[in-house]
């Protein structure tokens, strides 16, 4: 895509879509925080049903430690790779809890220093929390990226250092929101919504799918 393409990309899914949001369920910086962590390699879907039932009992880092390891993990156990998650968040509450007064830092240094968060959660930290331009690039978001010309990438990293310089930063906040569930709904990655597509006479997928 050249740059014309790219701001009517975006301003196709902004005038769809005005302001998106995070499928995760949250009500404060650290249960997103949380969320985020327990997400990796399961569904949001699934992550809010742990969540429905964890956060009314226990969502302040703090909290998270008094209900101890085998507490944590009776609420998140239907989430995939559960127990390593269980260990990773409860570190994470005991670092909060220490060196940050209980409350989740706002830089990328300091989200990453915690167990269980990488570059891709406090990406998406960064930007649903503190409003940052980041680009958490997901399965979907690399997948339509590659797939639509709009910034192609053999790695995740790679896809997120173009779309940082491909983006217009009118739309640099909330184009992974839009990208997530533009890949989520529409071009899904067995069978792309092509004849349905708002975006498709942008695209440079040569094998677009038809009606």
């Amino acid at each position: 895509m050249n740059r014309t393409q790219i701001e009517s990309f975006f301003a196709i899914l902004r005038d769809a879509n005005p302001q998106p949001q995070t499928e995760l369920e949250y009500t404060s910086v650290f249960e997103l925080l949380a969320a985020v962590l327990l997400s990796a390699q399961a569904t949001d879907v699934g992550v809010n049903k742990a969540t429905r039932k964890l956060f009314p009992v226990a969502n302040t880092p703090q909290a998270i430690l008094d209900l101890g390891l085998e507490g944590l993990e009776s609420y998140i156990r239907t989430i995939g790779l559960y127990r390593s998650k269980a260990r990773h968040l409860m570190e994470a509450c005991r670092i909060l809890v220490e060196q940050h007064g209980g409350e989740v830092p706002g830089t990328r240094e300091a989200l990453e220093a915690l167990p269980g968060v990488g570059r891709k959660t406090a990406n998406v930290v960064l930007n649903v929390a503190f409003g940052q331009p980041t680009m958490a690039v997901d399965t979907h978001i690399f997948r339509v990226s590659n797939r639509t010309g709009l910034a192609r990438g053999k790695t995740p990293l790679a896809v997120e250092l173009q779309l940082e310089k491909r983006v217009p930063a009118e739309y640099a906040v909330d184009s992974h929101h839009w990208l997530i569930l533009h890949g989520r709904y529409v071009c899904q990655a067995r069978k792309p919504q092509c004849p349905t597509c708002q975006v498709s006479h942008l695209c440079g997928f040569k094998d677009k799918t038809k009606s």
